[in-house]
Order: structure tokens, then C-alpha cells, then sequence
């Protein structure tokens, strides 16, 4: 898995890919799920480690043997549960196995040199640069500690930083077409399983650590649920569905925000969901089927070119592509992948997305932008854009909840170590009648 990241894999479809081809037991297919994540997100720090006990840096490894002592350094710093005799051992058998036995000895050395330096009291030596020292503290890249740290104070910076390696936790969105908050719990509650209610999200249930396999926990083959982050279960309802609407959601896949909107609308009306990708409009379908909605029509396009929607939606969401920044706990490899050049691309798709999807809001309708990063340039700064060059159009206010939980008037932003959520943004926007 870690090999396919490096060479540009999503890090969840290549774990899923190797999980498929290996029989493992749950606690096993845990365990590697574990370590594969937590190698991937530290990586920083294991380079740093690597290039303090191997006697060629990280950068000039050959690759296997790179990702392999990841692996067993990771376990030595990171995995309590695993004894250390254990996680040299493993280490060293697998390079034998995977055609690197010449260089097993050095895995061996790397190892043991860590095992010294830690029983010492020896720990890396951080920078005197605050924004390298951040940096390598949460194994995150420079260039974006540098943004928080323009962003936040140190103390919030930091905070910010550690949430990203945090395990997520698995909120649920009730189906209220088909249960309700209290009965779901007590049928988690019979099958041995402490759901308990999230305050900022009406219809969510927040799951214990450790609940294996979902699909096989009551409600899910009824659609009684589904998974969704209590921020994203803020976004639908600034829409305001009504029973009967046409609701169009762009950038729909996989699902989320579509299958929350028909829910809202009571099934009745239409939500046309549309993304570019046929393969992940398929997720949308899946997900509308298993929670019994009818209402969603699907539709493969490009969400920056609709001109026969135009005027025609009584309200529109975009869930726009965005950094993603908000969500680094929950995709391991995204702290890796992004770059900072990449940041003006996407600002610059969201303002023609954003463009777009009010062309498609009639009079007096209403038009929700959202994204799950927490970059200024994409959230507020966007927004601003948008109202200073369509001076007839206004920014909602938010409920007072919401208000009080972002302290702003009309913008939603959350921050993960804020709200223990992920990052969100969400402000609804509406069309004069005029």
C-alpha cells in the first residue's frame, strides 16, 4: 500500500485493493488499516527518524526499503500494543521476503540504532523555525504550517496539526423518512452499541471506536442511516428544501448531500444530482436505493458548462472541489498530495462553478456554496468575490446556532480543533426576485 501511495495510489483505494487479495481476521485487517495510515500520515517524521539512525538519508533509500522501515519504525514509536522484538523481527523477514534479503541487515541496524536512541531519552530535535518545527512535530508539509501560522495563533496552529493525525471518529445521519434519533439508539443500544447524539447535528448519532464492520449494524440493509460528518450534516439544511422543489446539487458524488436534501424534502420534488463522473454517480444511485429515495435524478456533466438548467432550480448547492484541508484526519494521504500551486487552480474552478451554479437559481432562490477546506481563499475571500461582482444577490443569515458556533453573522467555519469535526465552510446566498 504504501509503495502504490508513493507512486500516486489514493491511499484508502489502494489499502482496499490490498485488504481484498489478503485473508485477514478483523482485529488483523485493524491492525494493518492502522499501521498503513499511520505510516502514511507521519511520514515526515519517520523520514527524519530514518535520517537520524540510517547512514543514508531518507530521500536516497531505494523505495521498498524505505517504505518497509516506515513500517517498523512506525511500530516502535507509534504501535504500544506491539512488542518490540516483534516489529524489528516482522521487519527484517520482510525485507527477506519482498527480494531485499541483502539489505535486511541494514533494516536490523536502522532499527536497533532507533531502539537505543529512544531507551537514551533521545527524541528529534526540533527546528528553531517555528514553521519547520510545526512541521516536523505533526509531519505535516512546510508550506502549509507556514499558512496556519499566518491563519492562527501558535497555541491554535498546533492544535489544528494534531487533529490531522487523529483516528476520525464515524458520525451517522439518521434517515428520518424511515426512524428517528431515539430509535436508532435503541437498536444500537440491543446490539450492544453506545450511540450517543451530537448537539450540533440534529439527525446525527456519533458511533464508539471499535465498532467493526457497519454493514452489518442494525439499520443499515432498511437505510435507516448513513455515514456523514456532523459538519457536512449542517450543509443541506442551510438549503431549505421544500417539498416539491427542484433542487439541482452539483458536484454530487457520492452522495451525501443529495440523499440529506431528498430526506429534508420529505422525498417529494426533485433533486438532480450531477457530477462528471459516471463511475461515482453510481455511488449516488447505491445510496439513494439503500435509504428507499426515489426523488434523486442523476446526470453526468460538467458543472461549469449547464446552459439548459439555467433559471430553472428553486435552490442549488455546491459542495465545490476544493483543497480539502478540513478533512486531512480522515484522508491520510492528502497532506501529501496536495501542493501549494495547486490553491489558485482550484480557486479559480470554484469562482467559474460558483458563477455557473447561479445562473441556475430562478428569482428569489436560494444558492448554498460549501467546502470542506479551511483556506480563506476558497471560503470567505470566494464569497466576497462573488457578492462584489453580483451586487443584487445577499448572503443569509445563518441560524442563531450556527452563528454562535462559527462567530459570524452569515459564514459558516468550523475548524477541526475548534469543533472536533472536520473543517467546513457554508454560506447560503439568494437571488433577488427582481
Amino acid at each position: 500500500m504504501l509503495q502504490a501511495v508513493a507512486k500516486g495510489a489514493y491511499a484508502d483505494v489502494a489499502l482496499e485493493r490490498e485488504l481484498r487479495r489478503a485473508n485477514l481476521s478483523a482485529r488483523d485487517r485493524s491492525m494493518a488499516t492502522a499501521l498503513a495510515y499511520g505510516c502514511v500520515r507521519q511520514r515526515r517524521r519517520l523520514d527524519a527518524w530514518l535520517d537520524r539512525c540510517g547512514r543514508i538519508p531518507a530521500e536516497r533509500q531505494p523505495a521498498p526499503l524505505r517504505w518497509l522501515l516506515h513500517v517498523g519504525l512506525y511500530q516502535l514509536l507509534h504501535a504500544e500494543r506491539i512488542p518490540v522484538a516483534a516489529a524489528v523481527n516482522t521487519t527484517v523477514e520482510l525485507a527477506k521476503v519482498h527480494g531485499l534479503a541483502r539489505l535486511a541487515p541494514v533494516a536490523n541496524a536502522v532499527l536497533r540504532n532507533l531502539l537505543r536512541r529512544r531507551q537514551a531519552g533521545e527524541d528529534l530535535q526540533e527546528p528553531s523555525d517555528p514553521v519547520e518545527a510545526l512541521g516536523l512535530r505533526h509531519s505535516l508539509p512546510t508550506w502549509l504550517c507556514r499558512d496556519l501560522l499566518c491563519w492562527l495563533c501558535r497555541e491554535e496552529a498546533d492544535a489544528f496539526a494534531s487533529h490531522c493525525n487523529r483516528t476520525p471518529g464515524i458520525d451517522l445521519r439518521v434517515n428520518r423518512l424511515k426512524t428517528n434519533l431515539a430509535q436508532l439508539r435503541q437498536a444500537l443500544a440491543a446490539a450492544g452499541i453506545c450511540a450517543t447524539e451530537i448537539p450540533m447535528a440534529v439527525a446525527g448519532l456519533q458511533l464508539p471506536c471499535g465498532v467493526g464492520s457497519l454493514q452489518v449494524l442494525p439499520g443499515y440493509s432498511e437505510g435507516a442511516w448513513c455515514v456523514q460528518d456532523r459538519a457536512a450534516q449542517l450543509v443541506a439544511p442551510l438549503l431549505d428544501p421544500q417539498p416539491g422543489e427542484r433542487v439541482v446539487d452539483l458536484c454530487a458524488a457520492p452522495g451525501g448531500k443529495s440523499t440529506h436534501l431528498a430526506e429534508l424534502m420529505g422525498d417529494r420534488g426533485e433533486v438532480l444530482a450531477i457530477d462528471r463522473s459516471a463511475a461515482r454517480l453510481r455511488r449516488v444511485r447505491e445510496n439513494a436505493v439503500r435509504l428507499g429515495l426515489g426523488s434523486i435524478v442523476l446526470r453526468v456533466g460538467d458543472a461549469t458548462l449547464l446552459p439548459d438548467l439555467h433559471g430553472s432550480a428553486d435552490r442549488v448547492l455546491l459542495d465545490a472541489p476544493c483543497s480539502g484541508l478540513g478533512t486531512l484526519a480522515r484522508h491520510a494521504d492528502g497532506r501529501w498530495r496536495l501542493r501549494e500551486a495547486d490553491i489558485p487552480g482550484l480557486v479559480a474552478l470554484q469562482e467559474r462553478l460558483l458563477e455557473e451554479a447561479a445562473q441556475l437559481v430562478k428569482p428569489g432562490g436560494r444558492l448554498v456554496y460549501a467546502t470542506c477546506t479551511v483556506h480563506p481563499a476558497e471560503n470567505g475571500e470566494q464569497v466576497l468575490r462573488f457578492l462584489a461582482h453580483h451586487s443584487h444577490w445577499r448572503a443569509l443569515a445563518l441560524p442563531r446556532a450556527l452563528a454562535w458556533l462559527s462567530g459570524h453573522a452569515t459564514q459558516l467555519q468550523l475548524w477541526p480543533q475548534r469543533h472536533d469535526c472536520d473543517g467546513f465552510f457554508a454560506v447560503a446566498l439568494q437571488k433577488p426576485l427582481d
